[in-house]
């Protein structure tokens, strides 16, 4: 689902798009590493919602920086939350990964339902960590800011 296309929250004029994740689930971890290996462009950069940035870039799009049910994607053409943000970062990684898109056949109720319930359990599932992730020295300008 598109949520707008403000970028007066620093996304714009960067020339990438950023994603805001929960920098202590160990899964959103996991996804952040799978995107540093597989982007090759480095066309992604990262807002943990723990930062300044991050948590500044949820609020303003009407998300929750303490609880966010919703995964925020902010690139030149707009805001992009769920499985809508989702699947345009995997398309965005091109080759193959454009293939994720025939995931859009599924009503995005459905979608975005089964998104929430895995964002709901994610430390039960898959734990959490005590402070965000550090990313490696050659990765580190590619995130934005990162609190414990």
């Amino acid at each position: 689902m598109k949520a707008g296309s403000n970028h007066s929250d620093g996304a714009a004029g960067t020339g990438s798009a950023v994603i805001v994740f929960d920098g202590v689930c160990a899964l959103c971890n996991r996804w952040v590493r799978f995107l540093l290996r597989f982007d090759r462009k480095g066309r992604y950069r990262f807002a943990a919602m723990q930062g300044q940035q991050g948590s500044a870039m949820l609020r303003a799009h009407g998300l929750d920086p303490q609880d966010p049910m919703s995964f925020l994607l902010l690139d030149a053409q707009g805001t992009w939350t769920d499985t809508d943000a989702i699947l345009r970062v995997l398309a965005g990684l091109g080759g193959g990964w454009r293939l994720s898109g025939v995931l859009k056949v599924l009503p995005r109720g459905l979608r975005d339902a089964a998104y929430r319930a895995l964002a709901r359990n994610r430390y039960r599932w898959f734990g959490r960590h005590d402070a965000c992730h550090l990313p490696a020295p050659e990765q580190a300008a590619r995130f934005l800011d990162c609190r414990k």
